[in-house]
């Protein structure tokens, strides 16, 4: 029997997922797949919270497919020779999968079209974690957008309600749509079978959150303290365990700044495809040879939140202990690594992706270059946030330095490791005189 394997990335749910439902549309059995890439994993430090999470959806994909009356395959290895053993092993009509907009996995992607093609089958490929991609939000020139305000501004020009409306992936998902693996080949791999441990950390629910957190969130979204301050979804999002139209949907008549935030997320998805050099470089030409200072000791008290300036440490305490840091306490830290210790920012952002259960390449690659001024959307290279006025702004009753670094106040308490106003101009005057 001929069939179509749907195969998981970043996507893991069945309902409202557009190349599942395309898929279970194609006239051929649907066997869902889900392979852990060793190329990704062997990146990866043995107690990841990640694979944890990812592994536990994987399991509760499984179940769900098993009580539907299908099958779900789970493999471990190499991309590329995972697919060359399934075309072998069955009848394969066609790949479907979800589109995905980092380096590796288009690369990764064109290869394993070209794999599936050479067997005689189709590869699809549908968009599902954005809601316009690639070259879908241009400028009247033609060209990517390197301005938020006129992307913002044109994508909500385009929107339509069918962009937001469910893909009918779990009305279809029933066990007349569905194939079941062969004899013998329905084993997962364990966490311990790939080289991991458990390593568990707390994740909001996979659900929509409350109409009053989406209503109030452009008021308390910069709080740190603030516990619904923001939706939390970001982790889901970023695995696809939420819908990112419904959420939108959502956004789009409840809170116009909330559904702005998460507009950023095209934009980085759109400007990570189109300059993929950039998630490893600045943008900026002018920005790529900076003098960045090689100091270890104030990198290592950056990490651990030892650097005296409270905001910065409650925010990588925060990062370290639970896998999540809230975005002002994102800007306070990362403005400080790059401008007040003026160390590269590429050394913040891999920290931040082996830290962050919400790690998204486009997200993080862009967010750290505009900090760092270096970006194809950028904050003004000589604009240096002040840790002091965000911790009066933001955190004035001082709640969330509390939460994370009870010696605050106390003889315990390190100095600042770097005069602010001494930071910036240093910084300042080496891009200056760099940029020349």
């Amino acid at each position: 029997m001929e069939i179509t394997i749907f195969w998981h990335r970043r996507d893991l749910r069945f309902a409202d997922n557009a190349g599942l439902a395309a898929a279970l549309q194609s006239g051929h059995p649907v066997l869902p797949l889900f392979i852990y890439d060793q190329t990704i994993l062997e990146k990866l430090p043995p107690d990841d919270a990640r694979l944890t999470f990812i592994f536990d959806q994987v399991e509760r994909l499984a179940h769900e497919a098993r009580e539907a009356g299908g099958g779900f395959l789970a493999r471990y290895g190499k991309t590329e020779a995972v697919f060359e053993a399934l075309l072998k092993a069955y009848d394969v009509a066609a790949v479907y999968t979800n589109e995905d907009y980092e380096p590796y996995a288009t690369e990764r992607d064109a290869v394993i079209a070209k794999l599936v093609e050479k067997h005689g089958a189709e590869f699809k490929a549908f968009k599902d974690q954005v809601i316009f991609a690639k070259d879908e939000v241009l400028t009247k020139n033609g060209k990517p957008s390197k301005v938020f305000g006129a992307y913002s501004k044109a994508w909500q020009a385009k929107v339509t309600p069918d962009d937001f409306k469910p893909h009918p992936s779990a009305r279809l998902f029933k066990k007349e749509n569905l194939a079941s693996p062969q004899k013998g080949d329905a084993s997962r791999p364990t966490l311990k079978e790939m080289g991991f441990e458990r390593h568990e950390q707390w994740t909001p629910p996979a659900h929509l959150p409350p109409a009053k957190v989406v209503e109030n969130y452009d008021q308390v979204r910069d709080l740190p303290a603030e516990k619904r301050g923001t939706t939390r979804l970001s982790v889901h999002l970023r695995f696809g365990t939420v819908s990112i139209r419904q959420l939108m949907q959502q956004a789009q008549e409840l809170n116009n700044k909330l559904l702005n935030e998460l507009i950023w997320r095209d934009f980085f998805m759109m400007l990570l495809w189109h300059f993929p050099n950039t998630a490893t470089e600045a943008y900026d030409p002018k920005m790529r040879h900076l003098p960045y200072r090689d100091d270890e000791a104030q990198y290592r008290a950056w990490c651990e939140g030892r650097t005296g300036y409270p905001l910065v440490d409650a925010g990588m305490r925060q990062l370290n202990a639970t896998g999540y840091l809230h975005n002002r306490a994102r800007i306070a830290t990362a403005g400080f690594l790059v401008k007040q210790l003026f160390i590269d920012w590429k050394l913040g952002e891999h920290y931040f992706s082996e830290k962050l259960l919400d790690y998204d390449m486009s997200n993080n690659v862009g967010n750290w270059q505009w900090m760092a001024g270096t970006g194809a959307v950028a904050a003004p290279w000589f604009r240096v946030y002040s840790p002091d006025s965000q911790q009066q702004q933001y955190d004035p009753d001082y709640e969330y330095v509390k939460q994370w670094v009870p010696e605050f106040g106390t003889d315990k308490y390190p100095a600042p490791i770097v005069d602010h106003k001494f930071g910036r101009e240093r910084a300042l005057d080496l891009i200056r005189k760099s940029r020349k």
